[in-house]
């Protein structure tokens, strides 16, 4: 039979030599390998003791973000609901009615607020959208849950912590971001 292309070479086999057939020199390549390996630093981590350090570009769980006086930063633009290319953000935009200054920064916010986890590809594109910096992906891993209703998160399932009233718990959660 006539070969398509050109590119096929016939391959010869040489016969293998007394320490070849008996495979006696490969165990021995395999066990210094393996004794070499013995000596070097373990890359395991002991979990609750010891935790991981993320990488800098580290995409984990969304996060609303607030200003230093405890208010939300989101505008409900809509511009991370259309970077999303898994189409997993919804919102509902309100406006402020007087009294709230000191819950929303911009007269227009988001009353409504959810991320479908299940559809979220963690992109970092809603992130990169967003204008006010209302938006970002945490250093936290995304729980598991056996009920779908668990991966829908809402508005106050992503609200960071007030600054003001729980700066402990809003500095955590906040983590090494630089940013307000």
């Amino acid at each position: 039979m006539q070969a398509l292309t050109t590119r096929a070479k016939q391959v010869e086999r040489k016969p293998l030599s007394f320490l070849e057939s008996i495979y006696l020199w490969n165990i021995f390549k395999g066990m210094a390998i393996t004794f070499k390996h013995m000596f070097k630093k373990q890359p395991t981590v002991q979990y609750p003791e010891v935790k991981r350090e993320f990488s800098p570009v580290f995409r984990g769980l969304h996060v609303l973000n607030r200003d230093a006086e405890g208010r939300e930063n989101c505008t409900a633009c809509g511009l991370c609901a259309v970077a999303c290319p898994a189409e997993a953000i919804t919102m509902e935009a309100a406006e402020r009615l007087e009294g709230e200054e000191k819950l929303y920064r911009e007269e227009k916010y988001a009353a409504k607020y959810e991320i479908n986890m299940l559809r979220c590809i963690f992109c970092g594109l809603c992130e990169e959208a967003c204008p006010k910096d209302a938006i970002y992906l945490s250093e936290t891993f995304a729980p598991a849950s056996y009920a779908r209703k668990g991966f829908i998160y809402g508005k106050q399932d992503l609200l960071i912590p007030n600054p003001v009233t729980h700066p402990v718990e809003y500095a955590a959660a906040k983590g090494n971001r630089s940013s307000n």
